[in-house]
């Protein structure tokens, strides 16, 4: 992917500083290209995203949104509430489309399938992605058929098949040692930090091709944040991960990669140490440091 440049101003713009020329072209509706950092040039992309817009009704929620998300890598979306960071991740696996005045233009590829070509099914889809929620969802049924519920949809009997899968699932949570005495127990009776972690087991128990998680600690208090921080630095590399955080500082300790978004809009993107100590905008700068936001 090459990397556009934003220093100078858009045709018609004013000479004004370079972050309130940005935000103040965004939110007058000009179009704003993305500066994406030059290491993404070498990373084998999972997920490819090409000029993605959205829109709810008339209103638009993201716009021309292009990049790639490098395989067995933590990709973190931050930026302000509201500014489209989970509209995006929920496009991934075509979560909006159960909104009836959804559309959508411009594409988006999973290891080279289209994930909008209209022949493709979609609950085949949803089963290649892992998806966790902000607040954890368990089902009321025990831990155990929590976590094999993705294999008994699509057919698994075996027993052997299931206890190994609902093992392996758990112990890469890092939560068999805390449940295996337990099993069969409601997993209601967990601890919201378990509750979460059972869920993110459940997400890899179908062996998905990314991991999306949509600010999967922000009910969490810190202990229990810490815990899924350190499963997610364990997973890495085993799964590609994108996660969308309000926290800028969870964002800079677990991700390879951050992309700073604004009012639907991906201002820039790139490694997460260069994106968070010198980046390229001005914009980005202003929002890590809590100038705006």
């Amino acid at each position: 992917m090459s990397t556009t440049s934003a220093t100078e101003p858009l045709r018609g713009q004013s000479t004004e500083p370079p972050a309130v020329g940005r935000l103040n072209a965004i939110s007058a509706g000009q179009p704003v290209k993305t500066e994406t950092h030059e290491a993404l040039n070498n990373e084998d992309a999972v997920l490819e995203v090409r000029d993605f817009s959205l829109w709810y009704g008339a209103n638009r929620a993201l716009f021309d949104i292009t990049m790639d998300v490098p395989r067995g890598k933590i990709t973190a979306l931050i930026g302000p509430s509201g500014c489209g960071k989970s509209t995006l991740l929920r496009s991934v696996n075509r979560l909006n489309d159960l909104i009836e005045s959804v559309r959508v233009e411009g594409q988006m590829c999973l290891n080279q399938d289209a994930i909008y070509d209209p022949r493709l099914d979609v609950i085949e889809l949803r089963k290649r992605m892992g998806m966790v929620f902000q607040k954890s969802n368990p089902f009321p049924l025990s831990i155990f058929e929590n976590v094999v519920y993705p294999l008994r949809i699509d057919g698994e009997r075996n027993k052997a098949v299931l206890e190994e899968v609902c093992e392996r699932a758990l112990h890469g949570a890092a939560l068999w040692g805390e449940v295996k005495d337990r099993l069969y127990d409601s997993a209601l009776g967990l601890s919201g930090g378990q509750q979460q972690r059972l869920c993110i087991a459940r997400a890899i128990a179908g062996d998905p091709e990314v991991l999306l998680m949509d600010e999967p600690c922000s009910a969490l208090d810190p202990i229990a944040t810490g815990k899924i921080e350190d499963l997610m630095q364990q997973l890495r590399g085993e799964y590609t991960i994108v996660i969308v955080t309000h926290n800028m500082q969870q964002a800079s300790r677990v991700s390879d990669y951050t992309g700073f978004m604004y009012l639907g809009h991906l201002i820039e993107y790139g490694l997460t140490d260069t994106l968070f100590t010198k980046p390229i905008l001005s914009e980005t700068e202003d929002y890590i440091t809590g100038r705006f936001g």
